[in-house]
């Protein structure tokens, strides 16, 4: 949801244009994430002693778009914008309501006192900053906003205030400070007391750190961080762990830049060079060196923390020739479905190995049951999915909610296994579902789309979808690339028996062909256009199917719902008598996806309930269904797949009538109104 980006630049001379540019740049990055309002916070002097700039902070802040604020910016009068620094920090911030309305006051920065001593930028919920706040304001600190944030940097000040100490760092006030906040949080201070120093640290909220340095950052530092002496390197070139913190030598070197962030996709075009934080580290970069400390550390727990590549090109977050990302995204998936199954699928002999799941696969083909746990479109991936898993597998499956299956307190067992799908992995419901699945023994396995990722890392093993950077807010290269993910793992489950080995090879030989069948239904492109152009000033559209494409029905159905604004439902054919056949009339739209599978006599008999309503149906259909087509009004006509892979065909005829549908409407595709690409509060 929020967005959180900062810039330190240490021996690197800067100016304040750059560096302000260098944080809006940061910010427009993660407008995608969802948000109404931005604001940044540099060093506001304008003398040539450095000193004397760092002891004025400057905050700017405005609601609206990224554009809104960096106009607003340039309006500064009191600002010298080429000015330069050897030393900077500047924090940014685009924010997601939740405590206050849009507005200046409310944005973030967040401010200690109106002297802005401290200044905080945050993504998450804090849930006990009623009882910090009234605390704060019986000592006298008076409350400008009405967000839970304020509460942070005037703790933190009052900590400040009453330091036993002037020796006292601010990473130990931060530290100091997380202590006392419960709810989920990524966070990043500056101070005028600390200048040049920035400190960040997380509990449930994404934080990764970037670095920028002429020291040679490779990918030696992965094992020396965790087997130090047993590499034979220089000592001076290696992270040394000293207690609960780990020390890296990188601003040893001279010049050093940082970029702090909520998301990988706004540092890509700085560095690839990255280091994902875990719930309760402290990382503070210290004269242009970077430690990082641990609140709580339990026996084995080491706070060394790798040095990463980033997998992604700055391309793969740019548009290109396409007028949205979505639109992109959609046209993305035959390479992004490929991208899925590349190096895990061999369709000469028919095997499929997922790497992530290798060492685990025996004990996952013991449990007694599967629980598949997503949000929105992960949800739907795993109700896609599930009639397969059973089939497969031969066990029981349950596809689950996270909010509703953390209200339930569902029964979790030790001999269950668990599947967490996310498309960003910091998905909060799903984060917290996945605590509760291993505080009570369970396996738990990961499907994200983003490595490094909250989920990636805490589950026991999991399964990278590869779909490459999803940008738009609502999803569709990720859920066709969940879909088939969760396929190839029931093909695993079943490599070693002989009763399944005739459907196994079934399913390969089409997941061999799905990416040319992705093309042919991306080519009616045009024609779903024009059934656009009859639909887009309708109030209500209903989609209908069942079986293996009930799903597609719920997912088409939340497309529409997201970007276009009109009311849609996905409804299991099987139950349009039992109340949904009275919205059909000659006026509702209805799109009905019929199939040659196992369902497809059922569905002809709902399809001729709608006609007989005066309804006039929109089928989705196969070339060859020539019975079915007879009763319809309009056909999209797609070719023929498996049974248990025809959902990735059929939702993507949904995927472009929503784009084209919100395009006609008016609406920016990419900003659904109210939503977030990142979830990561309740």
């Amino acid at each position: 949801m929020c967005g959180i980006f900062a810039y330190l630049n240490y021996n690197v001379p800067r100016s304040r244009k750059h560096i302000l540019d260098t944080l809006v740049k940061g910010l427009q990055r993660l407008e995608y994430r969802g948000y109404d309002s931005a604001g940044v916070a540099v060093d506001g002097g304008n003398d040539k002693n450095w000193d004397n700039n760092s002891k004025v902070i400057q905050l700017i802040k405005k609601r609206g778009k990224v554009k809104a604020l960096q106009d607003e910016i340039y309006k500064q009068d009191l600002l010298d914008f080429d000015i330069e620094f050897e030393t900077h920090v500047g924090i940014a911030h685009t924010r997601w309501a939740t405590h206050g309305e849009p507005n200046a006051v409310n944005s973030h920065p967040q401010r200690s006192d109106k002297n802005n001593e401290f200044v905080v930028i945050h993504n998450g919920i804090i849930t006990n900053y009623k009882d910090l706040k009234k605390f704060l304001e019986s000592k006298g600190y008076e409350f400008e906003s009405e967000t839970d944030t304020e509460t942070i940097p005037k703790l933190l000040k009052y900590m400040y205030d009453n330091r036993e100490s002037n020796e006292i760092s601010l990473s130990t006030l931060v530290e100091r400070v997380t202590q006392q906040l419960e709810g989920a949080f990524a966070l990043v201070f500056k101070s005028v007391h600390f200048p040049g120093q920035v400190v960040g640290t997380r509990r449930g909220g994404p934080l990764l750190i970037g670095v920028q340095s002429k020291h040679k950052l490779s990918t030696d530092h992965i094992p020396v961080l965790y087997r130090c002496g047993k590499e034979k390197k220089a000592v001076s070139t290696l992270p040394r762990v000293d207690g609960d913190t780990c020390l890296y030598p990188i601003g040893e070197e001279t010049g050093v830049e940082y970029y702090f962030a909520s998301d990988a996709s706004a540092i890509i075009e700085h560095t690839n060079r990255v280091i994902f934080l875990e719930d309760d580290d402290v990382a503070a970069v210290v004269d242009g060196r970077l430690s990082i400390h641990r609140i709580k550390r339990t026996a084995g727990d080491d706070p060394a923390r790798a040095i990463q590549t980033l997998q992604m090109e700055l391309q793969q977050i740019m548009k290109g020739s396409y007028s949205s990302f979505m639109q992109k995204e959609i046209f993305e998936q035959p390479e992004s479905v490929v991208n899925t199954m590349r190096g895990r699928v061999n369709f000469d002999d028919f095997t499929v190995l997922l790497g992530g799941l290798k060492d685990h696969i025996r004990e996952i083909r013991r449990c007694r049951r599967l629980i598949v746990i997503g949000c929105g479109t992960s949800y739907h991936a795993g109700v896609a999915t599930r009639q397969i898993l059973e089939e497969l597998t031969e066990l029981p499956v349950m596809v689950e909610l996270s909010s509703d299956f953390l209200d339930r307190n569902t029964p979790v067992f030790r001999d269950d296994v668990c599947f967490f799908i996310s498309q960003s992995g910091e998905t909060a419901d799903t984060l917290m579902a996945l605590h509760y699945c291993k505080e009570r023994g369970a396996l738990t396995v990961g499907v994200t789309n983003t490595v490094g990722s909250s989920i990636s890392r805490e589950t026991d093993c999991g399964i990278h979808i590869n779909a490459g950077p999803e940008v738009g807010v609502a999803s569709t290269k990720a859920y066709t690339s969940q879909f088939v993910a969760l396929v190839m793992f029931s093909l695993m489950m079943c490599d070693d028996r002989l009763s399944m080995q005739k459907r196994r090879q079934e399913i390969i030989s089409a997941l061999r062909t799905l990416p040319d069948l992705i093309k042919e239904v991306l080519a009616l492109d045009d024609q779903i256009n024009s059934l656009a152009h009859e639909l887009y000033q309708q109030r209500s559209l209903l989609v209908m199917g069942r079986g293996f494409n009930y799903a597609t029905c719920m997912e088409g159905a939340l497309k529409i719902k997201e970007i276009t604004y009109m009311h849609s439902e996905g409804i299991l054919a099987g139950e349009l008598k039992h109340g949904p056949l009275a919205l059909v009339d000659k006026l509702m739209p209805v799109i009905m996806i019929i199939m040659k599978d196992p369902t497809h006599t059922k569905c002809q008999n709902a399809l001729q309930q709608v006609v007989a309503r005066k309804g006039r149906p929109i089928l989705i259909c196969e070339k060859n269904d020539d019975e079915s087509k007879l009763l319809a009004y309009r056909t999209i006509e797609l070719p023929h797949t498996v049974d248990c892979l025809q959902g990735v065909l059929t939702v993507i005829p949904l995927q472009l009538l929503s784009y084209h549908l919100a395009v006609l409407r008016g609406f920016d595709v990419d900003f659904p109104r109210n939503l977030a690409k990142s979830v990561t509060v309740e």
